[in-house]
């Protein structure tokens, strides 16, 4: 392979994948073994399609069964899977990554949030599957303080940012599961902390945390979490609609009270 090929291709993989943000604990830096595996490798990564990048994710996983990157393609499908709104096949893609490595906190904070997001209050199984979510959850937030920059580019402090954006999804995994078991302080607290860590808080999770606060009858609790889903340029419509909704409901059960 020419040389001088190889380090362009290489320095653009590392951009790519920095953006990316390789979330894996493993301190091993994959690299590809020829040209045609690293043209593999930039169709994977450069696509912002996501059938598109499943697709090559797939490819370079066949046709590259020796390569260093399987559990990135494994998990960059699953991410593209999200994308998709296609909860099943990102959770099964997320397993895979595990078993190729089984630090790719990536993938557990994604098996996390999944089997959160789908299990339902009469789910036969419900506990199986949330004790999972709990339990990837957790296995995530042991292994982010100490994982490396994907990039030694990546200055410091965007990096500890990241983490506690990483962070921050594991507690709204957990979150989101004591929502469905009823656990109403629970699902406060660790919604709490997933807003406080994240870089830009999802105005629907302050609003799910103040449904939370509002099944306690913690009403100023639950209005101030409205107040900032309301006021945030980022929220949706739907969110915000939700959102005047509960704050209507909160006054008038604080109209009740005062009966």
């Amino acid at each position: 392979m020419n040389r001088t090929f190889l380090t362009n291709l290489l320095m653009a993989l590392a951009v790519s994948m920095s953006l990316l943000s390789a979330q894996t604990s493993s301190t091993k830096v994959p690299k590809p073994k020829n040209q045609k595996e690293a043209e593999a490798l930039m169709a994977l990564f450069q696509t912002q399609d996501p059938d598109a990048r499943i697709e090559a994710a797939n490819n370079l996983v066949t046709k590259f069964s020796e390569t260093e990157f399987k559990a990135t393609a494994l998990y960059v499908a699953s991410f593209s899977y999200q994308q998709k709104g296609d909860i099943e096949n990102a959770i099964v893609y997320a397993e895979k990554c595990l078993e190729t490595d089984p630090k790719y906190f990536g993938a557990m904070l994604t098996i996390a949030s999944g089997l959160a997001q789908r299990t339902k209050e009469f789910d036969l199984d419900r506990e199986e599957k949330l004790g999972r979510s709990d339990k990837m959850a957790k296995a995530a937030l042991e292994l982010i303080p100490t994982a490396t920059k994907p990039n030694p580019g990546i200055p410091d402090d965007q990096w500890e940012a990241a983490k506690k954006d990483f962070s921050a999804q594991a507690h709204e995994a957990m979150g989101m599961a004591a929502l469905v078991r009823k656990k109403y302080d629970v699902c406060a607290a660790e919604l709490g902390i997933a807003l406080a860590n994240a870089q830009q808080p999802d105005p629907s999770t302050m609003v799910r945390m103040a449904s939370c606060h509002m099944k306690m009858q913690k009403w100023d609790e639950a209005t101030a979490a409205l107040d900032k889903a309301l006021v945030d340029p980022t929220a949706a419509p739907v969110v915000k609609k939700a959102a005047t909704e509960l704050k209507m409901e909160i006054g008038r059960a604080k109209a009740a009270e005062k009966k």
